[in-house]
């Protein structure tokens, strides 16, 4: 995170021409497990990891926001809060923090403007959540800045609300909860219909690897939507609000009254909020046997229940898998169609799992992998400038 702070420094103290009185850091996640369960109202498992967004900041006495992109070649974008804060088409990194601003403005938390710079390492398009970790990021700066009485949770939800709402695209809570209440050493396991959410002890020195296929993700939106249509069909023919009030009796019990498909969606997503609760307790007691086989189920539900992996994807579990066995778990994570594998493992297994899928993801798929070696992280969080 020093090469992100120094970054930072460097370009708002040469384009402000002084020097940043907090630094602010929001980190990227990933979800070790509970896919597709989030639409349904169910129970999602996802760490902190340590890529982050990092922004330093400063207070200024009128009402002039002034930002700074420091992955885009140091580009500015100024606006006041005086007046209405508009979307813009051709600037998109800054229409995450124009509408994290926006939705504070309109929730009437009251603060005055700010000079800031950003600059961040959370890999962009792996499903790592590079734009929670901003919006986050944002909340927190104002909420530091101006000692905002607004609760981490708040923070969480005015992100998620600038993404669907100012930004315009589709995305549960995991993302911005995770990143705003993320801690050091747990994951945090999220019940998506209350927003409950609490942390779970990660046995000591655990890795987290999540290894990106690099597969170009096609289809995601269409099959997303084709899925959750799915899983609302279903819940309708139980006759339940989601499908996580349903239990598998429940399905199998009206399983004539619905498409093959249908069944199979709702029997992934009602096994997945199980297996999720399960994982919870089995990381809780350090039971990496239980938590191994349960990421393996989660994986082969997705791929045959759900039908959201792919072929690259596959070879690269059970890559992992033939190294690990039962030492650690592995599976797709995130919405499908491509992305990244999460594996949790000891650290005497990261040297061996890096070796064979080097020696053999490329040469299986003609495809090159990217590997990040993580750990469960804290969440969002600030520092006074030295």
């Amino acid at each position: 995170m020093q090469a992100l702070i120094n970054n930072v420094t460097r370009s708002f103290s040469t384009i402000f021409g002084y020097a940043p009185t907090h630094f602010i850091q929001a980190p990227g996640r990933v979800n070790l497990i509970g896919e597709h369960t989030d639409y349904n109202d169910g129970f999602v498992l996802p760490c902190a990891i340590n890529y982050q967004m990092v922004v330093a900041a400063a207070k200024r006495d009128d009402n002039t926001i002034r930002v700074i992109a420091v992955d885009y070649q140091n580009d500015v974008d100024e606006f006041s809060l005086d007046n209405t804060i508009e979307f813009l088409p051709n600037k998109m990194w800054a229409n995450y923090v124009r509408g994290v601003i926006h939705f504070l403005q309109k929730d009437n938390y009251s603060f005055h403007g700010m000079d800031i710079a950003i600059s961040g390492n959370v890999p962009q398009g792996a499903g790592l959540s590079s734009s929670a970790a901003l919006e986050v990021a944002i909340g927190q700066t104002l909420k530091t800045l101006y000692q905002l009485p607004i609760s981490q949770k708040e923070i969480a939800l005015n992100g998620q609300k600038a993404e669907n709402q100012f930004v315009g695209c589709n995305c549960g809570i995991m993302d911005q909860l995770i990143s705003a209440c993320g801690e050091e050493n747990h994951a945090l396991l999220i019940d998506c219909r209350s927003l409950e959410t609490s942390a779970v002890t990660m046995p000591e020195n655990m890795i987290v690897m999540i290894i990106n296929t690099n597969k170009k993700r096609g289809l995601v939106d269409s099959e997303y939507n084709t899925r959750r249509q799915q899983c609302e069909e279903a819940a309708r023919i139980l006759n339940v609000t989601a499908l996580r009030d349903a239990t598998l009796e429940d399905l199998v019990a009206k399983k004539a009254l619905m498409s093959e498909v249908v069944y199979r969606r709702a029997r992934h997503v009602i096994t997945e909020n199980g297996r999720t609760l399960d994982a919870a307790e089995a990381l809780r007691h350090g039971d990496l046997t239980t938590l191994s086989q349960l990421m393996m189920q989660s994986h082969h539900s997705m791929r045959d229940d759900f039908e959201i992996t792919v072929k690259e994807v596959d070879s690269l579990v059970e890559i992992v898998k033939s190294v690990i066995g039962d030492r650690g778990g592995v599976r797709m994570t995130g919405g499908g169609f491509g992305g990244c594998v999460v594996a949790l493992v000891t650290p005497d297994l990261v040297d061996k799992v890096v070796d064979s899928v080097k020696a053999q993801y490329e040469a299986k798929t003609g495809l090159k992998e990217t590997i990040y070696v993580c750990s469960a992280s804290q969440g969002a969080g600030y520092s006074e400038a030295k």
